[in-house]
């Protein structure tokens, strides 16, 4: 299972045609990804068979959430639910640093169909183990966990990442989705020591490795050909 960053319409169509499996959409992927715009949204769905996970993140001023920005979220997924939408992608933290439960029993109880990614405010958690714990009890809706084990990238990461999914196993929690730094150089050695199920793509499967540019489809086809031989 690839994942790949798209940004609008177009990248998700781009994405699809190269073989990814699934999209995380997001705007502003330069503040880490923010909710994109209504009309972004609609488009994108549209235009694609592949799911899209759609980013539920309204600032980038770290994972803890005010009552104003609660309600902002939940107004977002609402309009998914217009849509028919349930995929999303969103995470928040306590004071404390460890998983709002609140605001996910809260999310989860008006929301009951989500399909959720619980993003990278997982790896500024004070303890990964307990933490992925307290999301396995969400595990109907909560699919997958987006980390790099607590690092700065997966490389940096990987011990962390490597406990993790051998916890995802032992649990039969949601999916580890290692994600950060990920690309071509480094994918056989993530995979050869963590054997994640699926792995989450940004800039590293774009041109000159940058999100200005478009997908590399040779980079793409490398990196599955590498997935499907370890």
């Amino acid at each position: 299972m690839i994942e790949c960053i798209a940004e609008n319409e177009k990248d998700a169509i781009a994405a699809e045609e190269i073989g990814a499996s699934r999209i995380e959409l997001v705007s502003a992927i330069q503040l880490g990804g923010l909710t994109p715009s209504y009309g972004t949204i609609k488009k994108t769905i549209e235009a694609v068979q592949i799911p899209v996970q759609i980013m539920i993140r309204p600032h980038s001023y770290g994972f803890i959430y005010n009552t104003h920005d609660k309600k902002a979220m939940k107004e977002d997924i609402a309009s998914l639910y217009d849509m028919g939408h349930y995929r999303i992608v969103i995470g928040a933290l306590e004071q404390n640093k460890k998983i709002d439960t609140d605001f996910l029993d809260d999310i989860f109880r008006v929301f009951p169909n989500l399909d959720v990614t619980f993003h990278r405010a997982f790896d500024e958690v004070e303890d990964q183990m307990e933490g992925y714990r307290t999301l396995v009890a969400y595990r109907n809706n909560i699919k997958r966990v987006l980390t790099s084990g607590g690092a700065d990238t997966c490389m940096a990461g990987i011990e962390s990442l490597r406990k993790l999914v051998q916890l995802q196993r032992e649990l039969k929690g949601p999916h580890i989705l290692p994600g950060s730094g990920v690309k071509l150089e480094n994918i056989k050695e993530l995979h050869q020591a963590l054997q994640a199920d699926e792995y989450h793509f940004g800039s590293g499967v774009r041109k000159h490795q940058s999100f200005e540019e478009g997908f590399d489809k040779e980079v793409i086809e490398s990196i599955k050909s590498i997935l499907s031989d370890c």
